[in-house]
């Protein structure tokens, strides 16, 4: 007997619940915004807002399925199963911090603010989520799959991105490695010291990817959100006697891999900006970035 379907609210926590967290009450909050020349008002009305989408959705799901919420400091600590439906509700970012622990499953993004959020991954209004719910399970719903990153250690740690993964050294120090990259039929490889390398999607590509490539004016083409391409930049590579700056940037196809060697006490790699779930890299050890096996399947 196979088991019922799980709907899985994805939210994270409201800026009015964090001010509460730290001055303790409403009132202390309120003092606190008011000195520093703004209202509790705002972020009171959209902590409201939140709270009434998750209710909208919560009451949309299907009587005969499960469901259950995880709070995206938990995501590292929830154990999602095949027959789950996504449902993320918040912002387009927090799409992006749930999808590196899914593995297939259909994921609906709710926009709990339209026209604040762009709106690129939570596509849907709450009231929509009625509809949606169950037509994520049918094969004639239109789901597009969008490209992930990944990258893979030498000792088989693993580690998946929807925007971007970024591999340097923790705090601002520099981070030293040997780069290899495709270059033509054949692989060049070069000693570097930089403040770091960032891999990443066609989702990533309207964010810090961009920020890159406009600084850079790379010839690389940026690819869609579904293309199985990426692209890679180099940060403020620094030229020495023994330290290049030729190989700066450039694209993966599905079957190339980016190979990075530690030549540092530590670095770490993390995706999409989540700093607390890292790859701890050590001196000597490789880490070989390409694009994922795994697609985000995003309910359209």
């Amino acid at each position: 007997m196979s088991l019922a379907p799980r709907a899985v609210l994805v939210h994270r926590t409201s800026e009015y619940e964090e001010l509460l967290t730290r001055h303790g009450t409403h009132g202390q909050a309120e003092f606190f915004l008011s000195s520093r020349g703004r209202e509790i008002r705002e972020v009171a009305e959209r902590h409201q807002r939140v709270l009434r989408a998750l209710a909208d959705v919560s009451a949309a799901v299907p009587s005969q399925w499960r469901q259950a919420r995880v709070e995206r400091a938990d995501l590292d600590r929830f154990l999602f199963a095949p027959e789950d439906v996504v449902v993320v509700v918040g912002q387009d970012g927090l799409v992006a911090n749930a999808a590196k622990y899914l593995s297939g499953q259909p994921v609906i993004g709710i926009d709990t603010e339209p026209g604040r959020n762009p709106g690129v991954l939570v596509r849907h209004r709450p009231d929509a989520a009625a509809a949606l719910l169950p037509a994520a399970l049918s094969r004639d719903r239109g789901v597009e799959e969008l490209t992930m990153v990944e990258a893979v250690t030498d000792d088989e740690q693993r580690l998946l991105a929807l925007n971007e993964i970024y591999l340097g050294a923790p705090g601002h120090q520099t981070a030293r490695y040997r780069i290899a990259a495709a270059a033509g039929s054949a692989t060049k490889v070069e000693a570097q010291a930089s403040s770091g390398v960032l891999i990443g999607t066609g989702t990533g590509a309207t964010g810090w990817l961009r920020s890159l490539w406009l600084q850079r004016e790379s010839p690389c083409a940026l690819p869609s959100r579904a293309d199985p391409r990426l692209v890679w930049f180099v940060r403020e590579a620094w030229p020495s006697p023994v330290t290049g700056t030729s190989l700066v940037d450039g694209e993966l196809s599905r079957s190339q891999r980016l190979r990075i060697t530690v030549e540092s006490d530590r670095l770490v790699a993390f995706g999409d900006g989540m700093e607390g779930d890292t790859l701890e890299l050590t001196w000597g050890q490789s880490v070989t970035v390409g694009v994922a096996d795994t697609a985000l399947r995003l309910v359209g």
